[in-house]
């Protein structure tokens, strides 16, 4: 590891190199951690280990059974917006072959599974049509077969696709309208399964959506301006506010509405989920240390500390001044502990700069990013191994990191991690063989899990870990190239093999591993072995 990070170091000065670095340390005690063997024993045993999925990505059959319409139906039809002009038409046919997923969830020994409830499956045009029956039915088969196996479902009620039509009457999450539309689903959702889904995530990463959807334009509605994005409309620094105000509106009277007329009866959990990158200082200097807490403030704390305390982050508030949407009393009311459990999808950690007190790129100097810029590199080393996804590095340590943050700042509140997961470099191959035998995937959810488990011995309550993603998907604006899935999918067939990381949960789990190997003939056994005496 030591010439790879340092490639200007001869190996008889290594030693001394190592210790003069201004990153050695950080990657010496990662190498330490990420060396150290986890065990099912590390974690209680009620604790939940899972998949994640979502609608969108991975069920197909858009045209079938009077399913709507969908915004990324609409927009993955548009040349140019989606890599290789990918769709989720097909994607990976789960809605036709979900018991042959549950089957593959249970032999992983996985005892949850977080998946999403597409809208327009239930309401092909929102508040404004009728229920489709037929929607709910395909639901019903998913959720009593996997209580049937032993799988607790955490059903995510909107990752990301919604009612094509809401966009267009009124402009979906720019609009206030759309905590109505939400809450009406969110309704008929409880009403529907609510006697058998004892988990509840109301929106999945309202801060990628304002990223991806309103900032950077890359997901629809494709709103964006100058510096961050050429779009034909949006406002970069206005619009982003808005829809974050009316998301976390709509899932704090989402949450009345449960409570109010279903939590009692029916016994379940609510909450929400938001994207948690770690962040560590580009420099010593103290500034860059103050634009990590600011950067975690302006991403995670951002969606938390309204449904937590009531409002936004005092340094936001004081930042974005006027900017800055205010909640009425009633609403503080209404958002204040709105939820049972913190929801947390963490990936990466990268290094943060200040761009107060320098000068930094013309995006990083505005109002809406704090006032920081962030970056996977310094002095040309990178802050861990890349992945598949830009700016995605293996940096264990952040797990843990977010992990205490959130137990800091949020205390008394249970922790999920919803997703964690791994992709490979496009530099690797893509030959089938090589990527169903993926030791960097297995060695990924060791090193992650290792450090989860540090902090949970550190006092951290977290109840359980959802590996993203069961299958390789429909990856958003990445399309199909970009893969996490624990299952290849061969996109001509759609067969699902069991990657060496499935073996590895099952063995983890107390699975059955054997069965997933005779599910694929082209895993590499020796390589299995090897895993398993780490």
């Amino acid at each position: 590891m030591g010439t790879k990070i340092l490639p200007f170091c001869s190996s008889l000065l290594l030693i001394l190199c190592l210790a003069s670095h201004p990153s050695a340390q950080s990657f010496a005690q990662n190498e330490e951690q990420e060396q150290q063997e986890i065990k099912r024993s590390d974690f209680p045993e009620h604790f939940l280990f899972g998949t994640a999925t979502s609608s969108y990505q991975i069920e197909g059959a858009f045209l079938e059974d009077g399913r709507g319409t969908s915004n990324w139906d609409a927009f993955s039809h548009i040349p140019g917006k989606i890599k290789n002009n990918d769709t989720g038409d097909v994607a990976d046919d789960h809605y036709h072959r979900f018991l042959e997923d549950i089957e593959l969830m249970h032999s992983m020994g996985m005892n949850a599974y977080r998946f999403s409830i597409s809208w327009t499956r239930i309401l092909p045009r929102g508040r404004f049509g009728k229920i489709n029956r037929r929607g709910i039915s395909f639901y019903n088969k998913v959720i009593d077969r996997l209580l049937l196996r032993g799988i607790e479902p955490f059903v995510t009620i909107h990752h990301h696709d919604l009612p094509d039509e809401l966009d267009k009457r009124y402009g979906s999450w720019m609009s206030s309208q759309m905590q109505e539309d939400f809450v009406y689903f969110a309704r008929i959702c409880f009403e529907e399964f609510g006697d058998r889904v004892k988990h509840w995530i109301t929106i999945n990463e309202p801060n990628l959506v304002v990223l991806m959807a309103y900032i950077k334009g890359v997901y629809p509605p494709a709103h964006c301006s100058p510096p961050f994005g050429n779009c034909s409309v949006g406002n970069s620094d206005i619009e982003p506010l808005i829809v974050m105000h009316n998301m976390l509106l709509a899932h704090a009277k989402a949450v009345r509405l449960y409570r109010t007329h279903f939590q009692g009866k029916q016994g379940g959990s609510i909450g929400l989920v938001a994207f948690g990158h770690m962040y560590e200082p580009f420099t010593d200097n103290e500034f860059d240390r103050q634009a990590v807490d600011r950067a975690l403030i302006f991403n995670f704390a951002w969606v938390y500390d309204p449904i937590v305390y009531g409002d936004y982050p005092k340094e936001m508030q004081a930042i974005l001044g006027s900017q800055l949407p205010r909640f009425s009393k009633a609403e503080k009311k209404i958002l204040k502990g709105s939820l049972d459990y913190i929801y947390v999808n963490h990936y990466t950690t990268l290094f943060t700069k200040d761009c107060l007190h320098s000068i930094c790129s013309d995006d990083a100097n505005r109002p809406i990013k704090g006032f920081l810029d962030t970056t996977g590199y310094r002095d040309g080393v990178s802050i861990g191994d890349p992945t598949g996804v830009d700016r995605f590095f293996v940096v264990p340590r952040g797990l843990e990191k977010i992990i205490n943050y959130i137990k800091e700042r949020y205390p008394d509140k249970p922790i999920f991690v919803t997703e964690n997961g791994y992709s490979a470099p496009s530099t690797d191959s893509n030959n089938v063989e090589d990527m169903v035998n993926d030791t960097k995937r297995v060695n990924y959810h060791k090193k992650y899990l290792a450090s989860l488990a540090k902090a949970m011995r550190n006092g951290a309550d977290v109840r359980g870990y959802f590996a993203w993603s069961l299958m390789d998907n429909f990856e958003w604006a990445d399309g199909y190239g970009t893969r996490f899935g624990l299952l290849y999918v061969d996109r001509q067939t759609l067969e699902r093999r069991p990657k060496l990381s499935a073996q590895w949960f099952a063995s983890f789990l107390g699975g059955h591993p054997q069965v997933l190997t005779k599910s694929s003939s082209i895993v590499n056994t020796n390589a299995f072995d090897s895993l398993m005496d780490g």
